[in-house]
């Protein structure tokens, strides 16, 4: 009887043991798809977005190669990567690359650039930027206030063909990432760029730090 009543016990713990191993395996899969879940989510924050307007130059990396879509065709005539990062007053400001190219808008497209430029087809300067506020405040900031080329030629930030919104409010430990883009009506020979940012300005309007420049060649 004692025997008994010992397996009864034994086979008790067992089934137990058991139970808790199957909730703590289910627990654990509960987990992984939760950290899945957030990869994913992650990963959704940083999917790339071709611009509405021009044909899409993210895999156009070979000067004198040329893409086509509906937008139109894009022809490469310049590049170079460059991957400099710039501070100013709680602003992280990072110059990726810069593209010198040639845009044939699609004739769906022409009135878009209509107020741009008249010409059926052009050169464009494009520059894609990132932008972190490392601040504990949100801030005012322009990364392209001026552009202005070796040959002379100047674009403001109210010439940007992209219109990502990258100007203006950035938020505390946001960032912003995108193009701006130019268009120019001489780009022969041109050696280098200078950008100018605008100051970094608090949610008062105030200049938090002033203006800085970037000169490039290209």
């Amino acid at each position: 009887m004692k025997k008994l009543s010992f397996f009864l016990i034994l086979l008790l713990v067992l089934t137990g043991c058991s139970s808790v191993n199957n909730t703590e395996n289910k627990a654990g899969d509960q987990v992984k798809t939760i950290d899945q879940t957030q990869k994913n989510l992650n990963v959704k924050k940083d999917v790339y977005v071709p611009n509405p307007q021009i044909t899409d130059d993210i895999n156009l990396v070979t000067v004198g190669e040329t893409v086509t879509d509906d937008k139109g065709e894009l022809t490469l005539k310049s590049y170079k990567r460059i991957n400099k990062a710039v501070n100013i007053g709680g602003i992280e400001m990072v110059l990726k690359e810069v593209k010198l190219m040639h845009f044939v808008p699609d004739y769906s497209m022409i009135d878009f650039f209509h107020s741009y430029t008249h010409e059926e087809e052009f050169d464009f300067l494009k520059v894609e930027i990132e932008v972190k506020n490392t601040s504990d405040e949100d801030m005012k900031f322009t990364p392209v206030a001026f552009v202005k080329t070796s040959n002379g030629e100047l674009k403001t930030w109210e010439d940007d063909i992209f219109l990502e919104e990258l100007n203006g409010e950035i938020q505390s430990n946001n960032v912003k990432k995108g193009n701006m883009g130019f268009i120019l009506e001489n780009t022969n020979d041109i050696k280098s760029i200078e950008i100018l940012t605008s100051d970094v300005l608090n949610n008062v309007d105030e200049s938090i730090e002033k203006a800085k420049t970037i000169k490039e060649d290209i």
